[in-house]
């Protein structure tokens, strides 16, 4: 046996307890990461930072100022044809009594709601009150929750109608709605809400989870220890003496 067969029988043996050594590192790394709890511990839930705190009113450019909840109410292409909606929703919640105008003037005459979109609690009453402008006007919602009749002027007002449940409720002046007499009233904090986009829409970057992490660390040790162990034992190795091969 030579020095070389010595050498390389030792380099193999270093190089397989590397491996050993490498094998054995995901049990310990899954045993560190479960000890004293069973289940390894994470960095809890995100908050979402979407809603709207305060008691403002949101405006139309996408973001609500104050609001208590929900965000941008999401009315699509509801006003697109509205002459008097400037994309603000009016907060009436914690007004006694809130109240919208029929027959203001908008669209061309007194052809509006006022004002057009507005904001209430859940188990509000809202009042609608006649202007006695523009007349015959009424107030039909577009999915029968509440109408008030027969289009009328004076005789007919007020109306009025108690919102249950939290949501948008869109309703027009059915003699008028090509004029482009439409309304919304948003109830509670449970409604479609505009998706301003703030998380950049693109998806995310995986989580690595914490035993991948270990696991990665020390296999990467252990392989470096067992490499450079070889080297240095081939350039480096001292002198056994020669032998004959058997």
């Amino acid at each position: 046996m030579t020095r070389e067969t010595t050498r390389r029988g030792f380099v193999t043996g270093v190089v397989g307890a590397g491996a050993a050594g490498a094998a054995v590192t995901p049990a310990a790394a899954q045993e560190t990461e479960t000890d004293g709890g069973g289940t390894p511990t994470g960095g809890g839930t995100a908050s979402g930072d979407g809603t709207a705190a305060g008691g403002g009113t949101a405006t139309g450019d996408g973001a609500a100022t104050g609001g208590g909840g929900g965000g941008q109410p999401d009315f699509g292409d509801w006003f697109e044809d509205v002459g008097n909606y400037n994309g603000e929703v009016v907060d009436l919640r914690g007004e006694g009594q809130p109240e919208v105008q029929v027959g203001t003037e908008a669209n061309g005459g007194a052809f509006g709601f006022g004002p057009p979109a507005v904001h209430v609690e859940n188990g509000a009453t809202v009042s609608w009150t006649w202007t006695g402008e523009g007349c015959p006007h009424n107030v039909v919602e577009q999915e029968e929750v509440f109408d008030s009749g027969e289009p009328g002027c004076e005789e007919v007002s007020p109306f009025e109608h108690t919102f249950e449940e939290d949501g948008i409720y869109r309703y027009i002046c059915e003699p008028h709605l090509q004029l482009g007499m439409k309304g919304a009233v948003v109830v509670g904090t449970d409604y479609p809400t505009v998706d301003t986009g703030g998380g950049g829409g693109g998806p995310g970057l995986p989580t690595v989870p914490d035993s991948a992490l270990s696991l990665g660390v020390a296999t990467g040790f252990a392989m470096a220890a067992t490499l450079g162990l070889a080297y240095l034992f081939i350039k480096y190795g001292g002198d056994y003496g020669e032998f004959d091969e058997a």
